[in-house]
């Protein structure tokens, strides 16, 4: 196995530092009650004026035809900065799955403006007390030309401003398929839900609503796979910079004469933090990689990532908001918007018990 980083990912990640680290995380939160907190529409669009949003855009579409890990490059740094934009609605939960479409005519249609950051897409794989079903409830009755698809889906990011929705639903035969429908199709309502971030959230009730097409070449699991690993490298992101502020804190704030860090117990709060920090960024890399070459193994590693994610990640932030003090719960101060993203990214998912579920029946599948 080699994890060495490419050129164009460590590219796509500088550049994406450049461009988000003109964004202030303070400010962003000060503003976060604003109607217009939802999304920081000019970093989105700088982020299209720079390329970063055409990565995984296939080539003939004018992108750069690259993969999970160029598109992980960027969503770590996105995390990094906690920035209020739809890039793993976008680029994890649209444009990797669509990118796999056989159909050149969907993809073109569906990618056509992301790379502008003129066209948002999403996907709605969670279902009530259901995250991420590998035979949904939802349904979808296909035709010669076009469907309708029935069910609920909840926690589906920027469904409001989307263009496009993947919805995960599953045949009258039981076979799961994703489909693709507008936000606005007949029989969709869309209602807004709390999230601990604030960022937008929906839950999508659908009856007998257009199918405008199934996507070929990208399976229901597919789309879960890369949803998750998205996640999993928005929280890389979210994680190494809650241990940027704190080891900062530590190390300049004075008890008794003496910085934090000198003390024991300090010291070790902080190692455990560094600990999950590192091996959050390493299973990320290792399922991000498995994922591009198509592996067997990389359903596991995704599996393993999440669990990591929703089971160590939230804890870790935990622990740096004690070892910030009062400072840590200070609303204009970053670490109360990485702790409550990195609690939305562990319920998006499904929580570490359904992760470790998973892996038990795949376990056992393969004993």
């Amino acid at each position: 196995m080699d994890f060495s980083v490419s050129e164009a990912e460590t590219a796509a990640s500088e550049l994406a530092a450049r461009v988000l680290g003109a964004s202030s995380p303070i400010r962003a939160v000060a503003d976060a009650d604003s109607p217009s907190a939802d999304m920081d529409n000019s970093l989105w669009k700088e982020l299209g004026q720079a390329g970063l949003l055409s990565l995984a855009v296939p080539a003939e579409l004018g992108g750069d035809g690259l993969g999970v890990q160029a598109t992980a490059a960027v969503l770590t740094e996105a995390g990094r900065l906690a920035a209020r934009i739809p890039a793993l609605a976008t680029l994890a939960l649209g444009v990797l799955p669509v990118a796999r479409s056989a159909d050149p005519d969907i993809k073109h249609l569906l990618l056509g403006g992301v790379g502008a950051g003129e066209t948002i897409l999403t996907a709605a794989i969670r279902e009530p007390s259901r995250p991420m079903p590998q035979t949904p409830g939802t349904t979808v009755t296909l035709r010669r030309r076009g469907g309708t698809v029935t069910g609920v889906k909840v926690g589906v990011p920027y469904a409001a401003a989307a263009r496009w929705i993947l919805v995960p639903a599953s045949t009258n035969v039981g076979d799961p398929v994703v489909a693709v429908v507008e936000p606005d199709a007949d029989g969709l309502s869309c209602q807004r839900t709390p999230s601990s971030s604030g960022l937008p959230e929906y839950t999508l009730r659908l009856v007998d609503s257009p199918v405008l097409a199934v996507l070929d070449g990208c399976s229901v699991g597919d789309l879960y796979n890369l949803a998750a690993a998205g996640a999993c490298a928005v929280a890389n992101g979210v994680l190494a910079r809650a241990l940027d502020l704190t080891t900062t804190h530590i190390r300049t704030r004075e008890q008794f004469g003496r910085p934090l860090a000198t003390f024991q117990a300090v010291a070790q709060q902080i190692a455990d933090v560094y600990a999950v920090a590192r091996t959050l960024h390493l299973i990320t890399v290792s399922a991000c990689w498995q994922l591009d070459l198509g592996r067997d193994a990389a359903e596991r590693d995704v599996d393993v990532a999440a669990y990591w994610l929703a089971e160590h990640g939230p804890a870790a932030l935990r622990t740096c908001h004690h070892l910030h003090g009062g400072l840590g719960m200070d609303v204009t101060y970053p670490l109360p918007r990485y702790s409550a993203l990195m609690t939305d990214l562990a319920a998006f998912v499904g929580g570490a018990a359904d992760r470790l579920d998973r892996l038990g029946v795949r376990e056992a599948a393969g004993a």
